[in-house]
């Protein structure tokens, strides 16, 4: 008899449960998809001009070829350096990336793979690499996502919200938006020269709408034939005088083959 008052008591708490999943699950997918329906709203389509100015800022920040370059970075804290770190990146097409580091020498042989938005790390003491997101934190104010990923014009959905005067420059100011939660920032404000269409000032902000830094594009000297913005200089937004400055000493487009960028080939990179 205790065994048959059991079953019955389990078989109606199965009973309630199932019912109540029959009530909630609707209500779950109606709030599910008003969610959806208000980010893809909040997500303003990007209007021609906006976007073909990014494409040309990009292409002035980087080769749209495949291409090598050599990155020093400066961590500095009130003024005072706090580290220095070295990198060669090699990029096909902005989609394809992988970042070496050269220096410090007990980091050398470390390396990240991007292809698309996917992005990992390789260690010499791992024996696989390990997936990481582009908005995770490399080095000082420095995510993954500003050395692996540098495609604007890709991840973010622009649109002209004004005009400034910037250090005595007229300037385009942009509202990028990104195209999904998978890109180093949720949201970007973007200042571009009127008259050359030179990136100026970048704000880099969270999905909260919190500004996590600001970055400046200075020191444009020719690079891989033509000017280029060879000094970056980020600031954190949030810890005063906290600055990591990027300095770009050479880039040359280089012809980079496909079976390069695979998790097999890290291996055999040479450092």
């Amino acid at each position: 008899m205790s065994q048959a008052m059991n079953h019955e008591r389990r078989m109606r708490r199965s009973m309630l449960g199932l019912l109540a999943g029959a009530v909630l699950l609707p209500a779950w997918m109606q709030v599910h998809a008003q969610e959806a329906g208000a980010q893809a709203a909040a997500t303003p389509a990007a209007t021609p001009e906006a976007l073909e100015m990014v494409k040309r800022a990009d292409e002035i920040r980087f080769p749209r070829e495949s291409f090598q370059t050599e990155i020093t970075i400066r961590n500095l804290s009130d003024g005072q350096q706090t580290d220095q770190r070295k990198f060669r990146i090699l990029s096909r097409g902005n989609e394809n990336t992988i970042v070496l580091t050269t220096e410090p020498a007990s980091e050398r042989g470390q390396a990240l793979l991007m292809r698309g938005r996917d992005l990992w790390i390789f260690m010499p003491s791992v024996s696989q690499p390990v997936r990481l997101s582009l908005a995770q934190r490399l080095t000082g104010q420095v995510a993954n996502g500003d050395l692996a990923r540098a495609n604007f014009a890709g991840d973010y959905s622009p649109s002209i919200i004004g005009e400034e005067t910037l250090d005595g420059q007229a300037a385009i100011v942009l509202d990028l938006v990104a195209v999904d939660r998978s890109v180093t920032y949720s949201r970007v404000k973007y200042w571009i020269a009127e008259q050359d269409k030179r990136p100026l000032k970048a704000e880099f902000y969270a999905l909260s709408g919190r500004l996590l830094k600001t970055a400046r594009y200075e020191d444009f000297k020719e690079l891989a034939g033509r000017l280029r913005p060879t000094r970056l200089v980020m600031e954190d937004a949030l810890k005063r005088g906290e600055v990591s400055v990027l300095t770009y000493e050479t880039m040359n487009v280089r012809d980079l083959p496909e079976r390069m960028f695979t998790r097999e080939y890290l291996r055999r990179l040479e450092q």
